[in-house]
């Protein structure tokens, strides 16, 4: 089988961040995933009722998604607006959507206090970022999913080439 990914949609072009942007991710790659079949498109915010446009949003005091998740932290916006259960609410549809597409992995945008992989920003609206990541990637991680940043797009290829060599 196929292994699918699933992909922040603001990477697939659609105008969904925060500021009502798109931040489209052009690679060969992502025209041959779609051509296959393999891509599953996903707001977390959009998915839990959040707006577009939206007061751009934070995990507090430098930590991570994983602190969310366990109860060890907010998500607030830059008005003070606490949406931490918005956050985890946008991570558990990103996972139930996974699971019933069977995604083993997910190309997510890197610094979103969602999607973040790598980096998120630190709770100041410094432009500051700090190491570790948002709420939806941490849930999917802790979940089994194989978390990719968008500037990680060629070692997802390298992943998937080895997937699809062990399945053939």
């Amino acid at each position: 089988m196929t292994a699918k990914i699933l992909v922040s949609a603001c990477l697939m072009g659609h105008a969904v961040r925060y500021d009502g942007a798109a931040k489209p991710l052009r690679h060969p790659a992502i025209e041959r995933w779609r051509a296959e079949g393999r891509l599953v498109t996903l707001c977390p915010e959009l998915s839990a009722g959040m707006p577009v446009p939206r007061p751009p949003a934070e995990i507090e005091g430098g930590r991570t998604g994983a602190d969310i998740l366990s109860g060890a932290g907010r998500v607030v916006e830059k008005t003070g607006q606490d949406v931490t259960e918005a956050f985890r609410h946008a991570a558990e549809n990103a996972l139930a959507l996974a699971l019933a597409t069977n995604c083993r992995f997910a190309l997510l945008i890197d610094g979103s206090p969602s999607c973040g992989s790598g980096f998120v920003y630190d709770g100041s609206f410094s432009g500051e970022r700090v190491k570790g990541e948002g709420v939806t990637a941490a849930l999917l991680r802790a979940n089994g999913v194989e978390v990719f940043s968008d500037r990680e797009v060629e070692m997802l290829v390298e992943r998937l080439a080895g997937e699809d060599d062990g399945a053939a």
